[in-house]
C-alpha cells in the first residue's frame, strides 16, 4: 500500500532534521551550548584567548576543541560575524510536542506565537524577553521563520538554550489546539478596538498566547481568523508602531502584571 504524501513529507522532514548542524557563535552562545547537557555538540573551534575565557564550559562538556588561529579562524560562518573567536557545531534542540510544552512545561501558562517572523535578531531578542518574562514556550512555523542560526543564538544571549522555541508545520492548527486546552489567544493588530490591557483582562485566569506578525504584513488573515482577539497596544501621539521584539516585551510585560 502506497504511504499518502503527507506521510511521505513528515518522514523526509524527520530525516532532514536529523542531518541538519547549526554552527553558534560568540562567547555567550557557545558557552551556553556547552553547559546545556541537552545539546547534540559535534566540533567546537576556539582561539587561545577564547579557550582561556571557555575553560570551565569545555571542561564541563567533555569536548577536545580544535584550536584555531585568530587570523584565520575557520569556521564555516559569515566572515563578519562578531564570533569573540569561538565557535560550535550543534544539533538543534528537539524540545517535543508544543502541546505538551504548554501543557506542562516550566514557567506560566503563557506562549508567544509568531507569525512569519523571519528576522533572527527579532526573534532572539523575542526568546530572550520570553525567558525573562517565564513564557513556557516561543512557537512559529516551520516555514517563513527564523530557523536557529548563529545570529539568533547570540541575540538570544543563551536564552536558546533555555527557553523552547519549536518550529510547527501549521500555525494555525497548533493555535487551534492551544485554545482547546483553555489557551486564550491575542492577537496584536495596532488597529484593533481593544487594547491590549483589556485583552488580558478578558482572560480572567486562563493561559495566554500571544500571537505577533511579522513587521509590515502583520498577521496573516488565517492567523487573526484564529485568534480569540485582536489588541493593540497604545502609544502617544502619531508614534508609529514597536517592531515585533519591542511588542513582543511589552505584551509579556502586560501578561506578567495580571
Amino acid at each position: 500500500m502506497k504511504k499518502p504524501a503527507w506521510v511521505i513529507d513528515k518522514e523526509r522532514a524527520r530525516r532532514d532534521d536529523a542531518r541538519e548542524t547549526v554552527w553558534l557563535f560568540g562567547l555567550h552562545a557557545v558557552r551556553d551550548a556547552l553547559m546545556n547537557p541537552a545539546r547534540e555538540r559535534l566540533r567546537l573551534l576556539v582561539t587561545k584567548n577564547a579557550a582561556d575565557k571557555l575553560a570551565e564550559a569545555i571542561a564541563a562538556s567533555g569536548m577536545t576543541p580544535e584550536m584555531q588561529d585568530p587570523r584565520k579562524f575557520e569556521a564555516p560562518i559569515d566572515p563578519e560575524s562578531v564570533h569573540q573567536g569561538a565557535a560550535l557545531e550543534v544539533r538543534p534542540l528537539d524540545w517535543g510536542r508544543p502541546e505538551d510544552v504548554a501543557a506542562g512545561g516550566a514557567g506560566r501558562a503563557l506562549v508567544v506565537l509568531l507569525d512569519r517572523v523571519t528576522d533572527p535578531h527579532n526573534v532572539g531578542a523575542v526568546l530572550r524577553s520570553a525567558e525573562v518574562f517565564g513564557a513556557r514556550a516561543v512557537i512559529a512555523p516551520r516555514h517563513h521563520s527564523a530557523p536557529e542560526t548563529g545570529a539568533l543564538a547570540k541575540t538570544a544571549s543563551g536564552a536558546l538554550e533555555r527557553q523552547p522555541y519549536l518550529r510547527v508545520t501549521n500555525l494555525a492548527e497548533t493555535m487551534i489546539a492551544l485554545k482547546g486546552m483553555g489557551y486564550l489567544l491575542l492577537g496584536l493588530d495596532g488597529q484593533a478596538p481593544l487594547t491590549l490591557a483589556q485583552g488580558v483582562a478578558q482572560a480572567d485566569g486562563r493561559p495566554i498566547g500571544l500571537v505577533l506578525g511579522s513587521e509590515g504584513p502583520g498577521l496573516r488573515e488565517k492567523t487573526r481568523e484564529t485568534c480569540d482577539a485582536l489588541v493593540r497596544i497604545p502609544h502617544a501621539g502619531d508614534f508609529g508602531s514597536l517592531n515585533v521584539s519591542n511588542a513582543a516585551a511589552v505584551a509579556l510585560y502586560e501578561v506578567s502584571r495580571g
